[in-house]
């Protein structure tokens, strides 16, 4: 697709996506759910903290009221609880304003069907047209949609939360990297509520500082502080906070691969873990596929992308999936991945099992690995040339597994290489060589 990626429509605010691509695509969204309908339609609309975000707010905002639809404002939230907002609340449609773990000067478009689930491609390749020129008419008159203030939305999603664990967190020592973004306003709140003691970073955002240094994809200040502190434990967040990675009580970091084994044992022994399978994506560890055939659960992979894990875990009726990154999806409680169900999840695990975090991950060894990402002009036609395939059947002839693709997210081509240590230098350098040589470096 021309605009959306595998995580939405994404880019640098005000240059690849503008307050006049957000007004467009509120004004499709307005229509689109209008046509055949007597009754006016309903825009759920959050935001993360990043300064642009305010701009693309209000123009789509602006443009689904043109459309005719009434646009409810949640304002700084959570991805997952927009979601879980669209799903339970009847909402025609639900709108995140977020580039997630991308920096601030990045911004991004993520649209959810009203089951909670991201829009189809099918629709997203409508939108495209539309924003390529296409034409829809102007409501007028009484059907002029307006805009409501929604806040309460957000208390309404804590209440589910705080639903979720089953044992109280009292005594529990935790610590919260809320990246500066969407989970500062809720992640403490929820944990405090169920009685832990929290320290927290990353919750003092200023419209610039969103995922800089801190949260899930830098947790080294998370480490610090659960190692100061001697706290239990430790999770990080991303911008939106459907991501999180934990921390042990040891410091170790326990990435979205050592949570799907924990939760997968755990769930398994307790007989919640459907068709005893997990899925994941092709970026997942081979030591998690290892270490969960030896617990009698088998694995279901997917392309990447946590909406290709939520469609097979629907379409399988499997109750457990996620990435290596921290996206997870407890499919009883959510539709997406949520950073701080996820959180409760394993702190709720480790309380009821009676033993630290480090003991529940013991029986999963990742095999070592090296990732680095290029940014190039063209990352499709880079991840796919033939120099790039030549350079993965050569590391994959010697012993290392290999993935090279394009980035749905941001103008980059990932490589990842996994296996013998001795291995992954001379694999990485080889294809990063030609990767380089495929395309223009930027």
């Amino acid at each position: 697709m021309k605009y959306f990626g595998t995580d939405g429509f994404r880019g640098r605010a005000n240059e690849k996506l503008t307050a006049i691509h957000a007004f467009r695509v509120g004004r499709f969204l307005g229509r689109y759910h209008a046509r055949g309908r007597g009754e006016r339609v309903r825009i759920a609309v959050g935001k993360d903290t990043r300064r642009s975000s305010y701009a693309l707010e209000y123009s789509l905002a602006a443009g689904a009221a043109a459309s005719g639809a009434d646009v409810y404002l949640l304002h700084v939230t959570t991805t997952p609880s927009l979601s879980y907002l669209v799903r339970t609340e009847g909402f025609d449609s639900g709108v995140m304003i977020s580039a997630s773990h991308n920096a601030f000067e990045d911004n991004g478009i993520k649209l959810f069907a009203d089951d909670g689930e991201k829009l189809s491609e099918e629709v997203l390749a409508r939108i495209e047209e539309y924003l390529d020129g296409g034409t829809l008419p102007l409501a007028t008159g009484a059907e002029i949609g307006r805009t409501v203030d929604y806040v309460c939305g957000r208390n309404r999603y804590l209440a589910y939360l705080l639903s979720i664990p089953r044992v109280s967190f009292r005594g529990l020592r935790v610590g919260l990297d809320c990246a500066n973004g969407s989970a500062f306003a809720i992640a403490k709140a929820v944990f405090d509520a169920l009685g832990a003691e929290v320290k927290c970073v990353g919750v003092s955002p200023d419209g610039t500082n969103i995922n800089a240094g801190c949260g899930s994809t830098h947790p080294q200040q998370l480490r610090a502080l659960v190692l100061g502190d001697a706290l239990d434990l430790g999770f990080a967040f991303d911008g939106d906070a459907d991501r999180c990675i934990c921390v042990d009580e040891k410091g170790e970091i326990v990435d979205g691969d050592g949570i799907l084994y924990l939760a997968a044992k755990y769930m398994r022994a307790h007989g919640e873990l459907e068709r005893d399978t997990v899925v994941t994506t092709v970026l997942s560890n081979a030591g998690l596929g290892r270490a969960l055939a030896r617990e009698g659960i088998g694995v279901r992979y997917t392309p990447v992308g946590d909406k290709y894990v939520s469609e097979e875990l629907a379409r399988g009726g499997f109750a457990l999936g996620g990435e290596p990154s921290g996206h997870i999806v407890f499919r009883k409680y959510a539709t997406t991945g949520d950073g701080i169900l996820t959180a409760l999840r394993v702190a709720e695990i480790m309380l009821e099992s009676k033993c630290p975090l480090s003991c529940l991950t013991r029986g999963y060894r990742p095999l070592p690995r090296r990732e680095k990402n290029v940014r190039t002009a063209d990352c499709g036609s880079v991840a796919a040339s033939e120099g790039v395939k030549a350079a993965v059947g050569a590391a994959e002839c010697a012993g290392v597994r290999a993935v090279v693709r394009a980035s749905g997210t941001e103008p980059v081509v990932r490589i990842l290489v996994e296996g013998e240590e001795r291995l992954l230098d001379d694999a990485m350098a080889a294809i990063e060589r030609a990767v380089c040589a495929s395309g223009e470096v930027l």
